[in-house]
């Protein structure tokens, strides 16, 4: 969590996409040929949610501030 609340906004929306897109190859790999550890799938789920809570926060802070 420090190194997400670290992330310029730039950054955070560009993780964001990233972990998306490693999300959806994941899932098609498992569909396709199972994972050797289908909790991973779990874990870049949360991990996703934690940077879109962050740029919540963000966004809505900001908006009460102006």
């Amino acid at each position: 969590m420090n190194e997400i609340k670290q992330m310029s906004d730039k950054d955070l929306t560009e993780r964001i996409v990233v972990e998306r897109e490693a999300l959806s190859k994941l899932r098609f790999n498992h569909s396709i040929a199972g994972l050797e550890s289908p909790n991973i799938l779990k874990i870049k789920k949360r991990d996703i949610a934690r940077l879109l809570t962050e740029q919540n926060l963000r966004k809505n802070s900001n908006g009460t501030n102006a």
